[in-house]
């Protein structure tokens, strides 16, 4: 019997969600994103989230704001927000990231505001 629990999913395809993040696989405890050409501008606003998000720089430059630090992030950078942690982003130049979020960020209205 083969194995039916593999998904497969086509970024073509996935669904947007209200902040520019396109949505990509998601399981029952994980589920990843991308953030794509994001452009510079002011910081987006301070927000703190009940999932924990890691996350990978495909390219272009941001800062992350988190806790009084200021993190720069950089093509092949990766880090982590942990739940809860107050944090906002200010994008430098057009940036490209995937993230995971545990549990998935849309499920349950986690990603709203």
């Amino acid at each position: 019997m083969s194995d039916t629990t593999v998904t497969k999913i086509d970024s073509a395809h996935s669904p947007k969600g209200e902040h520019g993040e396109k949505y990509l696989a998601s399981g029952k405890s994980i589920s990843m994103r991308l953030w794509e050409d994001e452009q510079p501008g002011e910081p987006k606003e301070q927000t703190a989230r009940e999932y924990e998000t890691v996350g990978y720089v495909i390219k272009g430059r941001a800062e992350l704001h988190i806790e009084g630090q200021t993190v720069l992030l950089e093509a092949g950078n990766s880090w982590v927000v942990p739940k809860g942690a107050s944090h906002t982003y200010k994008i430098l130049e057009p940036f490209t990231a995937v993230e995971a979020t545990s549990p998935p960020a849309q499920v349950h209205g986690r990603d709203e505001n």
